[in-house]
């Protein structure tokens, strides 16, 4: 299929950090999606939270399957769009290799233990990953992507680190967040295809799990519409039946949505390549009416699911794992592998090891190191 003027052409990348020759059967899109899906980060997402821990349920969500669940639903956008379906691929499956072990909770307390040595962001720590911490070819460290997949990675940055990433890389993936333009429409899409596919699944894993159920869902007039819809055309329809077909109505009316409310914002803003995207106002997203039942949905799930007290509870637990493992490697560096234990920068190295961590493995060092089990 031919791109739209205005998508990512492999031809047009920015190139890469350290020159490579092409590959004589792929583009450089193609072969980031490659080197992602073969990294050490990748694999270890399958053990890493999504809401809950990966013991909890063998059918719930992990960060691995999230991930490519978002690449699923941002091909299926790209590709009506005229956009660059690798490069959206490639982006996506990366977004979350810096996640921490624990979601959003281990990423909380590394921020806050990491407070006083320039915090932590998980966006900044995937890119750190592709960047410096894959240690796979002979030449350089990381994973040496394209520019263009790179700054999709990054899709959030603070201002401090997008000034520090500027020093390294002068008018690389931290300058947009410092000159306030935009990313590629493929970064774009990554990141409202992020927000689709956590919104849809963790409604399942919700319902699964027990901590909401359908009548509870009923307040949610996104949800709602479509699961009356299902019902009025299956009226025997009920159970799981009922929900997978609620979530799959409201996940294709998503996507059609976006795919024609970008359509719209292209054409307002005629943008005639990839680089006046840069200059533009954000152009993929959703209708008005859409974007606000979506954040309706967010509220919700947020109110009932991530705060419910079962999560809270084991939200307390992780954060203090995480937060006692980085006490105990600092005072005792040696207890990690030699390559983190000689890196004189500690507090940085500490937080790139439990980073990188799944959730099992954080479980059993703290045990290790403190003498005291998870608590199931």
């Amino acid at each position: 299929m031919a791109l739209a003027t205005y998508a990512s052409h492999p031809a047009a990348s920015r190139g890469r950090r350290h020159a490579e020759p092409p590959a004589p059967t792929r583009d450089d899109y193609q072969r980031d999606r490659d080197r992602i899906v073969h990294s050490t980060a990748f694999r270890r997402l399958v053990y890493k939270t999504q809401v809950f821990l990966n013991h909890e349920g063998d059918l719930f969500r992990t960060r691995l399957t999230h991930s490519l669940e978002v690449a699923q639903l941002g091909r299926s956008i790209a590709r009506p769009l005229g956009l660059n379906e690798d490069l959206v691929e490639a982006v996506a499956l990366a977004h979350d290799l810096g996640h921490t072990p624990f979601g959003h909770a281990g990423q909380d307390t590394l921020n806050e233990c990491m407070s006083g040595h320039g915090g932590f962001e998980h966006n900044l720590q995937s890119l750190r990953v592709v960047d410096e911490l894959e240690h796979r070819y002979p030449r350089y460290d990381g994973l040496n992507l394209s520019f263009e997949t790179r700054e999709g990675i990054l899709k959030h940055c603070s201002r401090v680190n997008a000034q520090r990433l500027e020093l390294q890389e002068p008018a690389g993936v931290g300058r947009r967040f410092l000159d306030r333009t935009q990313p590629s429409l493929e970064a774009q899409l990554c990141n409202l295809a992020d927000e689709i596919a956590y919104n849809a699944h963790d409604i399942d894993d919700g319902v699964r799990s027990g901590l909401i159920d359908t009548d509870q869902l009923a307040e949610v007039a996104l949800f709602e519409r479509f699961r009356r819809e299902a019902v009025d055309e299956h009226p025997d329809l009920a159970g799981r039946r009922l929900l997978y077909e609620s979530i799959r109505r409201m996940l294709s009316a998503q996507v059609y949505d976006v795919i024609d409310a970008t359509r719209a914002a292209i054409a307002s803003a005629r943008p005639a390549d990839s680089h006046d995207v840069r200059r533009s106002p954000p152009l993929v997203g959703f209708g008005t009416a859409m974007r606000e039942q979506s954040h309706v949905l967010k509220q919700f799930l947020f109110s009932n699911l991530y705060r419910h007290p079962q999560v809270c509870q084991t939200t307390e637990q992780a954060q203090d794992v995480v937060r006692e493992l980085f006490r105990a490697y600092c005072d005792r560096p040696s207890e990690m592998p030699h390559d983190y234990a000689a890196n004189p920068h500690r507090e940085r190295a500490v937080a790139d090891y439990i980073a990188g961590m799944t959730d099992r493995f954080a479980m059993r060092e703290h045990e290790r190191l403190t003498g005291r089990p998870w608590v199931q």
